[in-house]
């Protein structure tokens, strides 16, 4: 579930760090998109099978791993503390936690333990947002820089949308509920860059996401997203109702599209040109291209389509098709510029839980998959449904998704921190 973006390329990750795999420094990999550059890794594991290490976690909690050289980081609630975790990548052994201690709790959903956004890091800091405690930023000893104290949150499903890294910046979606907005700060510093307020959503609309408009159950989860536009650089967000890009530099609005309904869970995803926005439940999607001006619903939106079965989770772009796996465990191949729904298969779990919160990686040809049973599957990204395998850790409730460095594949349950390699 839960979000975070470093925009640098593989490449120039090797040749200014001396790493020699690439990390995986937020959410959803380096780029956001959940794109693996990393080819050689392992196809089939278990609980005994193929795993290097696995650590037992003091509480549950949603958020996915992040990576830089020997180190991963996760954040995890332990009692009234909200900390960063950072564990070794050779044997799994704790090396610090530094956070927030004595936080008030906060509304939150039963199944969205506190900590659910996920820390990103560009190597020399690692950031973290832990709801009403603020943002955080430590260096890779654990030692805290500085902490903005950015106002109470609330909202009576919690918060997971984690923070996002460009150059001097640090994006954050201090949302959802009835303070909302996309904030930039200094990375160093932490000091205000800019600050779009979103307003209120109107909820007397009608809806179609399952909802009655007398719930009031409105916001969104989604993480920000930076994208090169071909002449600009755009920072795009699901917002309800509607997707909206802005200047990352300015925060400055570029356009907006309608066509989203009111609840947003999963995150924009971007490829070969195109802009898709999933809407939660029951809701609708809708594909954009980028860099249009104002209003650009009858200029630039491809296709709508009203209702879907809804996602939490976020999917991947590969060779002009969507791949992406719905909250009730079911995977659907969609073609990208027409939304026509190439196939849809549902993965059989080894336990009870087949549904699925989780984003898909992709890697290669392949793609990367968990459910909320800790089974995890390995899927061919092409036009016809292959599993390439099925590999059960039988290690109860799992929201997070994938984290993938140095040819190892990184699965974080509400119990365990999983290290997979050959």
């Amino acid at each position: 579930m839960i979000t975070i973006l470093l925009r640098i390329t593989s490449l120039s990750l090797v040749l200014t760090s001396g790493i020699t795999a690439a990390p995986w420094p937020s959410w959803r990999g380096a780029e956001g998109t959940g794109v693996c550059v990393e080819t050689d890794l392992p196809l089939k594991w278990s609980a005994t099978e193929n795993v290097k290490w696995k650590v037992a976690l003091p509480e549950p909690g949603n958020s996915t791993p992040v990576v830089w050289g020997d180190r991963v980081f996760i954040t995890q609630a332990i009692g009234d503390e909200r900390l960063i975790l950072c564990f070794s990548c050779q044997d799994g052994k704790e090396l610090w936690r530094s956070g927030a201690k004595g936080v008030a709790k906060e509304p939150s959903h039963p199944t969205n333990p506190y900590c659910s956004a996920s820390p990103v890091t560009d190597g020399e800091h690692v950031y973290a947002w832990f709801g009403s405690a603020g943002l955080y930023c430590f260096d890779m000893s654990g030692k805290q820089l500085w902490q903005r104290d950015l106002g109470e949150h609330r909202h009576e499903w919690g918060y997971s949308s984690g923070p996002v890294l460009h150059d001097d910046f640090c994006y954050l979606n201090f949302g959802p509920g009835p303070r909302t907005f996309l904030l930039a700060v200094n990375k160093l510093t932490g000091i205000d860059m800019w600050r779009q307020e979103l307003g209120k959503v109107d909820v007397s609309m009608p809806r179609n996401d399952g909802f009655a408009a007398k719930d009031g159950v409105v916001g969104s989860w989604s993480v920000p997203l930076l994208i090169n536009a071909g002449s600009r650089e755009e920072l795009v967000m699901s917002w309800p109702e509607q997707v909206r890009s802005y200047d990352p530099k300015t925060g400055q609005l570029l356009w907006q599209c309608g066509g989203l309904n009111p609840l947003i869970y999963s995150t924009t995803l971007y490829g070969e040109g195109v802009i898709i926005a999933m809407g939660g439940y029951s809701g609708s999607t809708v594909a954009v291209r980028p860099g249009g001006s104002g209003d650009v619903t009858e200029t630039h939106r491809l296709w709508h389509e009203p209702r879907d079965r809804g996602h939490i989770g976020s999917g991947v772009i590969k060779d002009g098709r969507i791949y992406i796996q719905n909250m009730n465990g079911i995977v659907e191949c969609v073609e990208l510029k027409t939304g026509k729904s190439l196939w849809k298969e549902r993965l059989k779990g080894s336990g009870s839980r087949s549904e699925s919160w989780s984003s898909i990686v992709l890697a290669g040809d392949r793609l990367y998959l968990v459910n909320q049973g800790s089974d995890c599957y390995v899927l061919c990204a092409s036009p016809t449904f292959e599993v390439l395998s099925h590999n059960p850790l039988n290690d109860g409730l799992t929201n997070a998704s994938p984290a993938i460095s140095d040819g190892n594949v990184f699965i974080r349950s509400h119990t365990h921190l999983w290290c997979i390699g050959k």
